[in-house]
């Protein structure tokens, strides 16, 4: 029931959101509602990840209501560039940022849960993408090669991050100069699968990153941002 109840939760909040967590949602980077002690992690309540069928967030118009070729030109994902999309979940992002960069272009798909991983490898296998590299990475670190990345994107995942300042400086050593990490989110208090953008900002400062851009199209009511972030 409890399973259940979340998922029927999420669903109605996301419902209509071109941003939806990618369901490396799943992965854990989350620390649930607790708050955190140690040093990196979170000082503010984070959202219990969604457990439910990573189908949810599949549905036909996303990439139109997500305006998902916009956020990538924005990003500066082109052909022949590596991009980590970090929290991948199904892979729905993944997948259309491995048709943009082309076979001279990488993806990182980036979970931490195992499950998640095994789902996209088999998509990856099954849709003929051999552009695409699924990681495993832990809590605190993405487990990306140092100056490999061109763009990262973090979809609706950022406000479950349990280690956000230890995290994102790992993802930092992994990016190219002049690279480009977008964080897209919703206004929320940290509980309900929404974090606030200032405090987003505040914990990128943090580790080391500065934002360049910040935008309200992903959805119409002007709930859920995209930021976008360098490294300082």
């Amino acid at each position: 029931m409890i399973a259940i109840h979340r998922k029927i939760t999420i669903a109605l909040a996301l419902a209509g959101f071109a941003g939806a967590p990618p369901l490396g949602t799943i992965a854990a980077h989350a620390g649930g509602a607790a708050l955190g002690q140690a040093a990196g992690q979170a000082q503010r309540p984070t959202s219990t990840p969604y457990t439910g069928d990573l189908s949810v967030f599949e549905y036909p118009d996303r990439d139109k209501k997500l305006h998902v070729d916009r956020v990538m030109d924005l990003l500066g994902i082109a052909p022949g560039k590596v991009v980590a999309d970090i929290g991948a979940g199904s892979g729905w992002f993944t997948v259309r940022a491995a048709a943009r960069v082309g076979a001279g272009g990488q993806v990182y798909a980036e979970d931490i849960n195992p499950q998640a991983i095994e789902y996209i490898t088999e998509r990856a296998s099954r849709e003929k993408l051999g552009n695409v590299r699924p990681v495993l990475g832990a809590v605190d670190d993405p487990k990306l090669p140092a100056d490999s990345v061109d763009a990262v994107l973090i979809m609706k995942t950022y406000h479950e991050f349990a280690h956000p300042v230890a995290l994102m400086e790992k993802v930092k050593v992994a990016l190219r100069p002049g690279a480009k990490v977008g964080i897209i989110d919703r206004n929320g208090n940290g509980t309900d699968h929404g974090v606030m953008p200032e405090i987003v900002e505040r914990e990128m400062a943090e580790a080391g990153f500065k934002r360049v851009g910040k935008y309200d199209f992903t959805k119409s009511d002007g709930q859920d941002y995209f930021l976008i972030f360098t490294a300082n």
